[in-house]
């Protein structure tokens, strides 16, 4: 037996939160220290991946092959090179906290990604956390905070990495109960590299900044997919959600207590009401998959 399967199912959900809420912090520090964010994202997915595939290697899972390889390829430039960069341009645009919340708009594009693309239902509750979600973004947008900028670009990388999150649910509906998450992620992190690499400009490292960016890949990537894919597997879909949300909580306090950030009254209004969007879309009845 391994030692994840020897940790209860939520526990194993709420590593993973924790270890999410730290990707901004992480990468705010080793923006500090000098390095862009694209350069972050590069990091995360370079040596994330490299761990991924030491993984599907050592444990002989299979890749993908034929046309799941092209859509593992195709993942890979959207799914991280996107969404990797555009999370870190929207840490340093608008801050740590305020790039998490914006992440948790996921939910209401896989409720319209589902409608759109894979003919679910889009009743009154999705349309009423869509609403909701837009509503919590406008008055972000008005609420400010200290220590947080909430700009166009700000918003507009925060909404790209919630959009670009969102694409997870459908390649994971796809893909996932098919092969084993670390074959895929072994695929979808070097192509997300490589989708970076064009983009970055390297620069010298402190080893302060070096810490960072390994802890990035190793506690926020390679730990976390695999502590929240092994909960999954014991827990629903819909309590896993319910778990997961707590990684925006986690990022503004931490971002509270390193960095100062704070967000404003409407801002903490409007993010309650976009991460009670998400809680409302994980909790509906027939929901399994993240």
């Amino acid at each position: 037996m391994s030692l994840l399967a020897r940790v209860p199912a939520p526990v194993l959900i709420l590593l993973a939160a924790v270890l999410w809420g730290l990707l901004g912090i992480l990468g705010k520090q080793a923006q500090a220290a000098g390095v862009s964010p694209l350069e972050v994202a590069f990091w995360r997915a370079a040596l994330g991946g490299a761990l991924f595939a030491a993984h599907a290697a050592v444990t002989r899972a299979p890749l993908p092959r034929g046309a799941d390889l092209g859509w593992t390829v195709a993942f890979g430039v959207v799914g991280v090179s996107v969404f990797y960069g555009a999370y870190q341009l929207a840490v340093q645009a608008g801050g740590a906290s305020l790039a998490s919340v914006l992440l948790y708009t996921a939910p209401a594009f896989v409720a319209l990604l589902g409608w759109a693309f894979l003919r679910e239902k889009l009743g009154w509750r999705e349309a009423l956390a869509v609403l909701g979600t837009l509503a919590g973004i406008a008055l972000i947008s008005l609420g400010g905070g200290q220590g947080v900028t909430v700009s166009g670009p700000a918003l507009a990388f925060g909404l790209a990495a919630g959009f670009t999150y969102s694409l997870y649910y459908l390649y994971g509906k796809a893909f996932f109960g098919r092969y084993a998450p670390a074959s895929l992620y072994a695929v979808a992190l070097p192509v997300g590299a490589l989708g970076l690499l064009p983009l970055v400009g390297f620069s010298a490292k402190t080893p302060g900044a070096w810490g960072s960016l390994v802890g990035m890949a190793v506690f926020s990537t390679y730990l976390a997919y695999l502590a929240y894919s092994a909960g999954l597997q014991r827990l629903s879909a819909t309590r896993a959600s319910v778990i997961a949300s707590l990684e925006p909580v986690v990022a503004a306090l931490l971002a509270a207590l390193l960095f100062g950030e704070r967000l404003g009254p409407l801002a903490l209004l409007g993010a309650a009401l976009v991460i009670g969007a998400a809680l409302t879309l994980s909790l509906q009845p027939g929901k399994t998959a993240d």
